[in-house]
């Protein structure tokens, strides 16, 4: 059987590890809720909490900004390709500075307490989506 990788697919792999650099390199962003602000089910569910020595930061300074550009905003902050931004635009995003301990909650003008607390627990855990 034969595999065959397509230029988009390679391009895409390729976004991704250099993404992991930039990753390494810059202060941390938590992922988006992604779907054009329609929030999975999978969100609804509970989770247990990672532990404390875990955890990416305990003792966390939040702020909560609120932008008109949440999803450009957050776009950029997460190293999304323009295209892949317009077809699933964030709606809100966390971005953490482990030294510092702060991590600032991005939403836009409109959001809900599932997409807050979304990222209010990446501020603590981090990248926490399989």
């Amino acid at each position: 059987m034969k595999i065959v990788i397509n230029n988009n697919y390679r391009n895409f792999i390729m976004g991704l590890k250099g993404l992991c650099w930039v990753f390494l390199m810059m202060p941390l962003s938590g992922c988006q809720v992604l779907g054009g602000g329609v929030i999975p089910v999978s969100e609804y569910e509970t989770f247990t909490p990672k532990s404390a020595d875990q955890r990416i930061m305990n003792d966390v300074k939040l702020r909560w900004e609120v932008r008109e550009d949440v999803g450009q905003f957050c776009a950029k902050s997460m190293g999304m390709g323009r295209e892949q931004a317009q077809i699933t635009p964030p709606v809100a995003c966390a971005v953490w500075h482990v030294v510092g301990k702060e991590c600032v909650i991005v939403t836009g003008t409109s959001t809900n307490h599932v997409a807050l607390g979304h990222e209010v627990r990446h501020c603590f855990e981090g990248h926490f989506h399989k």
